[in-house]
């Protein structure tokens, strides 16, 4: 039926509701339902059109508000469903906590919101996550238990809020909470308690920076977000309670596995340990085996050549200590110290393995005994090579040569005789003997090592040494005086005879050489140069008082030799400009005189001179030396007098 023929009843109602439907289906706000009342009036319709819209405003709107809190709770639902999912698939708590707050104060149509924590340890809260937040102070409060609108929802474990917090008397207000919600600007706040079980765990908050009341739905909204909030951070704290477990499991089996690892590797180096004692070993290859089971670097070392605090303390406690990065074990036979074991670079060492280099280090004390036994007759059978020598028993270079063959000494080198002897005062005559045996064993050691004999007499000891490539008698004496004194712990003095050769050949020299290094050994006691090494020609002219064989030639040659050979090189008379000038007192002007020259060359042949000789030819010590040197010389050459 065409609407013109329907009734005026009918045509009344399609005309009231129209517009509010269409307003409906647009979704217009609220302000604009009143439009159609509006325009009615305006155009004077009548007051019973004027009702009939007022009635259909009224449904409208009420229909507008189901329509809009179907369409809240659907996006609050559709809210809590994502977070829930978050939640389920839990990875990062921090990344669900900002999700919730995130969330919440988008759903709350708040400025801000924000979560706080309670820490158990420090008995206070913090905020842990914050969301619109611009106040840096505000974002790193620390509240103490029970104060502000936080401290009144962990006490009673229910939702407060506050429409205008600094006029709200309901909380402790404190100076550092209102400065932070001040700096802030926040007005209305909103907090619920995240729970676990029946304990308060944090709140969770929304705030406004105006006035406003937040509706039952909106407290019941973020108290759904705090549930969810509590449930993530129980779920992380049981997560991470297991990750701890696991890791506690995990580090349970790794000692277990590294327990059994240790006692294999321990049953390994004793066998490793027995085996080397059975075979003769020595105390580099225990080192070597004890570096292989500790998977370090291990080392034996001489007495003295490890610090020592670290030995003492070792040898002190009878087990091995930490010295820095390294461990040390001292090497001990009674109470005589036979040198150290040193584990480099392994500062984490565990019981187990400190016990092992323990009985390493006691394995090498065992081994250096049976070789200090086969040493020490092998050192009397060196001691007696060289007593025949000084007395001159055995006179056959063939067999002379065949002795020294088996001691691995070889006769027809260049030797020096050495004279040693301890400068040290003994409190009793046990103490002065216990010192010359240390003397002894070192020395004997030292010509084992160097290839040379050894022997103790007149209560110090003598050394028949080889000179090595490079070496002066001077050198070899002054390193002896030093291995020895460090060998010992005491100074010991060397005096050192000339280098001779074709010993063999001429068994009588050791004799006059040993006679020449004790004159030197008493010149450096008489001169205070105790614990030092010295040949004849570090005295200079006294050498040749200290020489057994008066080395006049040596003496000129080393004191003014350079000077005779350029002499003989370049037919210069520099050595006669020489005399005169010391004959003249030393003055250019009376030297010119005798020489019948000009002062200038007196002084280029003098430069020339300082030249050959050294800067200080013309110091007090020097001048004597050269004097008698150049008197010496004249005499041997018939030259000048």
């Amino acid at each position: 039926m065409p609407s013109d023929h329907l009734p005026s009843a009918e045509r009344s109602a399609d005309s009231v509701e129209a517009p509010f439907l269409e307003l409906l289906a647009r979704g217009a706000t609220a302000d604009a339902y009143e439009q159609p009342v509006l325009l009615a009036r305006a155009e004077g319709l009548p007051d019973r059109h004027v009702a009939a819209l007022e009635q259909a405003k009224v449904l409208a709107l009420r229909v507008r508000t189901e329509i809009e809190g179907r369409r809240r709770r659907e996006a609050e639902l559709s809210a809590l469903f994502e977070t829930a999912h978050d939640l389920a698939g839990l990875r990062d708590l921090d990344a669900v906590l900002r999700a919730i707050v995130q969330r919440a104060r988008s759903l709350l149509g708040t400025d801000i919101a924000y979560l706080s924590l309670n820490d158990a340890t420090r008995g206070d809260t913090y905020m842990r996550v914050t969301e619109g937040s611009v106040a840096a102070r505000f974002q790193q409060l620390r509240l103490g238990m029970g104060e502000g609108l936080g401290g009144l929802v962990a006490q009673t474990a229910r939702p407060y809020v506050t429409d205008d917090y600094f006029k709200d008397e309901r909380f402790q207000h404190t100076r550092t909470i209102d400065a932070g919600v001040q700096d802030e600007g926040l007005v209305a706040i909103l907090g619920v308690p995240l729970m676990i079980g029946p304990h308060v765990i944090g709140v969770l908050f929304a705030a406004d920076r105006r006035a406003r009341v937040f509706e039952r739905e909106q407290i019941a909204l973020l108290g759904s977000f705090a549930a969810l909030a509590a449930a993530a951070i129980d779920t992380a704290n049981a997560l991470t309670e297991t990750r701890s477990a696991l890791d506690r499991l995990g580090r349970a089996n790794e000692i277990i596995q590294d327990r059994s690892a240790v006692i294999e590797r321990a049953s390994d180096v004793h066998d490793r340990l027995a085996e080397l004692v059975l075979r003769g070993g020595g105390v580099h290859d225990v080192a070597a085996a004890v570096s292989e089971v500790l998977d370090g670097t291990v080392e034996f070392t001489e007495p003295g050549s490890t610090p020592t605090v670290a030995v003492e303390a070792a040898r002190a406690d009878g087990h091995a200590v930490r010295h820095g990065d390294d461990w040390v074990a001292a090497v001990a036979a009674g109470g005589e110290l036979l040198g150290a074991l040193v584990l480099r670079g392994h500062p984490g060492l565990d019981p187990v393995d400190q016990r092992t280099l323990e009985r390493a280090a006691m394995v090498t004390s065992l081994l250096l005994l049976a070789r200090r036994s086969a040493s020490e007759a092998e050192q009397r059978v060196r001691g007696e090579l060289l007593d025949d020598l000084l007395e001159g028993r055995d006179r056959d270079p063939g067999l002379l040569r065949a002795r020294a063959v088996r001691l691995h000494a070889d006769l027809d080198g260049s030797h020096v005789v050495l004279a040693a002897r301890l400068d040290v005062v003994a409190a009793d005559a046990g103490q002065e003997a216990g010192a010359r045996r240390r003397l002894w064993s070192a020395a004997s050691h030292l010509a084992a090592t160097r290839h040379g004999l050894a022997a103790s007499r007149d209560g110090g000891t003598v050394l028949l040494l080889p000179l090595g490539p490079g070496d002066t008698a001077t050198t070899l004496a002054r390193r002896t005086a030093k291995e020895l004194g460090t060998a010992v712990q005491e100074a010991v003095t060397v005096g050192a005879s000339a280098p001779f050769d074709r010993l063999a050949a001429q068994p009588e020299a050791v004799a006059t050489a040993y006679t020449e290094g004790q004159r030197c050994l008493e010149a450096l006691r008489l001169l205070g140069r105790t614990g030092d090494g010295a040949a004849a020609e570090d005295f200079g002219f006294l050498g040749l008082l200290l020489a057994g064989d008066r080395d006049i030639s040596g003496f000129v040659a080393r004191t003014i030799g350079g000077v005779v050979a350029y002499d003989e090189r370049r037919g210069t008379d520099l050595l006669r400009t020489l005399d005169a000038y010391f004959a003249s007192g030393m003055s250019p002007a009376r030297t010119k005189d005798t020489l019948h020259v000009h002062v200038n060359t007196v002084a280029q042949r003098l430069e020339r001179v300082g030249r050959l000789l050294g800067d200080d030819w013309q110091s007090p010590a020097r001048i004597l030396e050269i004097q008698l040197a150049l008197r010496l010389h004249w005499l041997s050459s018939d030259g000048p007098r």
